[in-house]
């Protein structure tokens, strides 16, 4: 049972020094003292500290699926009445509220590089994320969403998840409102200069 605790301490503390410090600027020596564990620790239970780190993040990016979904299905009593502006006000929030995982998943993406391991399961977590999506924007379950609605209405959602994501990370100040996204999204689908 003992090992069993200092595995899970391990990747919990991996996880908070991922959170303060960032996955290139966590050192072994970081993850043992967060994690009350010791340095022979970290290569009994994981092999290395890339090993354990790469660990904390796919475990950061379950968190953050996890909470992105909790805060895209949770109804609040201030939401707007347009569903649109809605879903853009749960993005908004989800980002205010956990910007450590929303973080820790653009450094994933870049960690994924160096790791195929990683890459995969990255790619696999996107696939869900967009038939999610088109499954919550739809209003239908996602075992019923066919591949041409998650190509097209999950990809297209995603795709502008991570610019606004980008924008608030960078600029929370400037960043556009919900109300101004839902504006440029049907802004966009007239426009003028695109081909409709």
């Amino acid at each position: 049972m003992a090992a069993m605790g200092h595995r899970e301490d391990l990747l919990a503390g991996a996880k908070q020094c991922l959170f303060s410090k960032g996955f290139a600027r966590t050192t072994a020596r970081d993850i043992v003292a967060a994690s009350g564990t010791n340095l022979g620790s970290i290569g009994y239970h994981y092999g290395s500290t890339p090993a354990l780190m790469q660990a904390a993040m796919l475990s950061a990016i379950e968190d953050w699926g996890e909470a992105v979904g909790v805060a895209l299905a949770t109804d609040a009593a201030d939401e707007a009445a347009d569903p649109l502006v809605r879903y853009w006000q749960r993005v908004i929030g989800s980002i205010r509220s956990h910007r450590e995982l929303w973080l820790a998943s653009v450094e994933a993406m870049l960690q994924s590089e160096h790791s195929p391991a990683l890459k995969a399961q990255l790619a696999e977590g996107m696939e869900q994320g967009r038939r999610g999506l088109a499954a919550m924007l739809t209003g239908r379950a996602e075992d019923t969403i066919d591949e041409q609605t998650v190509r097209t209405i999950g990809s297209a959602a995603m795709a502008l998840m991570s610019g606004v994501l980008t924008q608030w990370l960078t600029d929370p100040a400037r960043a556009p409102s919900a109300e101004q996204l839902a504006a440029g999204v049907r802004a966009l689908s007239l426009a003028p200069g695109l081909p409709q």
